[in-house]
């Protein structure tokens, strides 16, 4: 019988596992506690925290839509919207912009 391959390196099979977590938690949100998700996501972002960016990372975060939030929202403060299509992550940059400009009263 042949070993089924398993289409991600070794060192994001941790990484893997916890994203599927998530994301059932993310979908059936109920199924859990908060604090049960927030540890989750902790686990999750001291994984990516670890994991080195590039094509296997990607096409985990492409298969995973809850963690590429968490992914982006990590790096946000040196990438930005790192994930997001420049157009779309720009035109979310200017419409925060103005919003906080109407709250502020100007």
């Amino acid at each position: 019988m042949e070993a089924t391959r398993h289409p991600l390196p070794t060192r994001l099979h941790s990484l893997a596992a916890m994203a599927g977590l998530l994301e059932r938690l993310d979908r059936q949100p109920r199924h859990a506690s908060a604090e049960q998700y927030r540890s989750v996501a902790r686990q999750v972002s001291s994984l990516l925290a670890e994991a080195e960016p590039d094509a296997h990372l990607q096409a985990l975060l492409d298969a995973a839509p809850a963690t590429a939030e968490l992914y982006e929202n990590l790096r946000y403060a040196m990438a930005g919207l790192c994930r997001a299509p420049l157009e779309s992550a720009l035109n979310a940059e200017l419409a925060a912009t103005a919003a906080i400009a109407r709250a502020r009263g100007r």
